[in-house]
């Protein structure tokens, strides 16, 4: 049972620099949110009982481009809110890790782990 699963790449009406229309981005989260729910369910991800869920984000961009760490997970939002409804647990437990930025990959993804304790 692996405790990491791929999600896709945030469209960029969720950057926090987007200045697309409200209905749009809502569009794009829900999307995301629920894209984020099958597939967490789908890898039978686990997370602690109790206590802090260190998440660990490592973003696969579409394009060779500078992304910058900080909207990087800002745009995984509604992804980590996806991942919160499918483990049945309250994200404010959430505790993730600076995002690394890794090569591009064709589409972009997003590959999230929950760290056991000890592994941070």
């Amino acid at each position: 049972m692996s405790n990491s699963v791929r999600l896709p790449w945030p469209p960029k009406e969720l950057s926090p620099n987007s200045r697309a229309h409200w209905r749009t981005v809502n569009k794009a989260k829900k999307s995301m949110r629920t894209s984020a729910h099958i597939l967490a369910l789908e890898a039978k991800l686990r997370a602690p009982a109790d206590g802090d869920i260190v998440i660990h984000l490592t973003m696969h961009p579409p394009v060779r481009r500078g992304h910058d760490r900080d909207n990087s997970l800002a745009r995984c939002k509604a992804l980590l809110d996806g991942v919160a409804d499918a483990l049945r647990v309250n994200d404010r437990r959430f505790k993730p890790l600076t995002p690394v930025i890794a090569d591009p990959v064709e589409g972009g993804c997003v590959m999230l782990a929950i760290v056991q304790q000890g592994e941070e």
